[in-house]
């Protein structure tokens, strides 16, 4: 690494800001998961009180979506100026959205067990939202498995760069689009009224949005730590290097 490269992973220190942001965020979820588990909801049919799974399982799709435009964002970034920063930036982005993308299927895959298929062994039926949300997991999961692949720091950050570009592009087509136009049990789907369309108690709906918002402030308070962590990391191993 250059004196430059060195240069260019030197991040402003936390102000006052950071701290009132991260206690912000602790309160914030805090109330949203209380309200959450304990709060009242609608009688949904077959979902009854699974619904809470609502503040939850769907912010971190709204999570996962954000982290990776993040990712797209300083990838393009590195392509245009080859500062060294964007691509420590874009590559905790993914890292840290494509773990709420896992955690997102996973509570998925929980809800559908104990609505969908109670009273069965089913825990996985092929639902079009299910395959198509684990593949582009997949396609996340391939741009770490590319960096991991090479050992040269500049073409890593290149060719992981036009990558996530493209992981990014499919996202909407993979996670919105094609499962709307397929006949599925998930809500949205052909023939199966979204959230928005169903008879939620306005209390629930203003939770939820509680919830997504704090969902997007934990990635961003994560992802930046996640930043600066890796920052420090790079610099002292190539202070290390030095005789």
């Amino acid at each position: 690494m250059t004196s430059t490269d060195r240069d260019n992973l030197m991040l402003p220190a936390r102000g006052i800001g950071y701290r009132v942001f991260t206690v912000l965020v602790a309160v914030w979820m805090t109330v949203v998961v209380c309200v959450g588990i304990l709060g009242h909801i609608s009688n949904l049919p077959i979902l009854e009180h699974t619904a809470r799974n609502l503040y939850f399982h769907v912010p971190m799709w709204f999570t996962l979506m954000l982290g990776w435009f993040v990712t797209a964002y300083h990838s393009l970034r590195l392509l245009v100026t080859r500062r060294r920063i964007h691509d420590v930036r874009a590559e905790q982005a993914a890292l840290v959205a494509t773990v709420f993308g896992v955690l997102g299927l996973t509570t998925g895959i929980v809800w559908a067990r104990f609505t969908w298929y109670m009273g069965t062994n089913i825990w996985w039926n092929g639902d079009p939202r299910q395959v198509m949300v684990t593949v582009q997991l997949l396609i996340c999961g391939a741009y770490f498995v590319l960096r991991g692949a090479l050992d040269d720091e500049r073409q890593r950050a290149r060719l992981a760069a036009v990558y996530a570009l493209f992981a990014t592009v499919t996202m909407p087509f993979l996670m919105y689009v094609l499962p709307r136009r397929m006949e599925s049990l998930h809500p949205g789907a052909e023939g199966n009224p979204a959230f928005s369309q169903m008879d939620i108690a306005p209390e629930m709906r203003w939770v939820f949005y509680a919830a997504a918002v704090g969902f997007l402030m934990l990635f961003w308070w994560i992802y930046t730590l996640r930043v600066r962590v890796r920052a420090a990391e790079i610099r002292v191993s190539e202070l290390a290097d030095w005789p």
